[in-house]
């Protein structure tokens, strides 16, 4: 099995979301909730799950809420305890678990509320390299969940010589499709179904360091324009084919499916 260790995972949480200006007028987009938790979180506990435990969160706009999010964490997940009678000296305790404490770290990290997606990572990448050795890195948004297995991409990804690797996966439809019989009965309706063809960019990728040249910290750059793309014509990025649960939260629409597939019990994102 790869070691994950000393893997950090960039998740790029920074965007004004407009397309979901319903929800994003009050809270930065990775931090709708989906079940009561924010999509982040959900993003995250599923990269965990794997293994990857290093969290460095390219913040942007409302970033002060991914903040007091995490600064308060331990204290969302378990009762609350405040004794503030006399002879009582101990202060805030948290205790009685509701559910497991990720052994996690995690850094959020200001690029810029302008800034995009390319200049974000370059920001945040110089941050950490700062202090630290590493010889991979994972990049995703804070606004998709899939069901890959990202231990098999990751291997993938140290199996070839080249510096990257993108999961990816069909498109799926923005609308329902409807399976017609010939005298025009509805056999059956297909809620966003996946295309038969094609292949877009999941937004799962493993990057190795040399990576970073290809990245500019100008606030206009962005990841899939000329970083990815001088990538590409120089054979330096391989895709890690999906055909399973993969789903981003780019409207509203978007994120009402998502919840009903959390209220359906067995959401595909959530490994037991």
């Amino acid at each position: 099995m790869q070691d994950v260790k000393n893997v950090p995972v960039f998740i790029l949480a920074g965007g004004l979301g407009t397309r979901i200006s319903e929800e994003t007028d009050l809270k930065p987009k990775p931090m709708i909730e989906i079940g009561n938790i924010p999509i982040l979180v959900h993003i995250m506990r599923y990269y965990y799950s794997f293994g990857f435990d290093d969290f460095v969160i390219c913040a942007g706009y409302r970033s002060w809420e991914i903040k007091d999010y995490f600064l308060n964490y331990q204290f969302r997940q378990n009762h609350l305890i405040v004794d503030h009678r006399k002879d009582n000296q101990s202060g805030p305790v948290h205790s009685g678990q509701q559910s497991e404490n990720e052994s996690w770290r995690v850094r959020v990290i200001e690029t810029g509320l302008e800034t995009m997606t390319g200049a974000r990572l370059a920001k945040a990448y110089d941050f950490v390299s700062q202090t630290e050795k590493f010889d991979n890195f994972a990049v995703t948004y804070g606004d998709g969940l899939t069901d890959v297995n990202l231990l098999k991409e990751f291997e993938f990804h140290t199996s070839h010589k080249s510096i990257g690797t993108v999961l990816g996966v069909p498109p799926v439809s923005r609308f329902g499709e409807m399976d017609i019989s010939s005298n025009g009965k509805i056999k059956n309706f297909i809620e966003k179904p996946a295309a038969k063809k094609g292949t877009i960019n999941g937004g799962f990728f493993f990057f190795k360091n040399d990576f970073r040249k290809y990245l500019t910290t100008d606030v206009k750059s962005i990841l899939e324009r000329e970083p990815l793309e001088s990538a590409v014509k120089e054979g330096q990025i391989y895709s890690f084919e999906h055909r399973g649960f993969w789903q981003c939260m780019d409207t509203l629409r978007d994120k009402l499916y998502l919840q009903s597939l959390w209220d359906s019990g067995n959401p595909p994102w959530l490994r037991k």
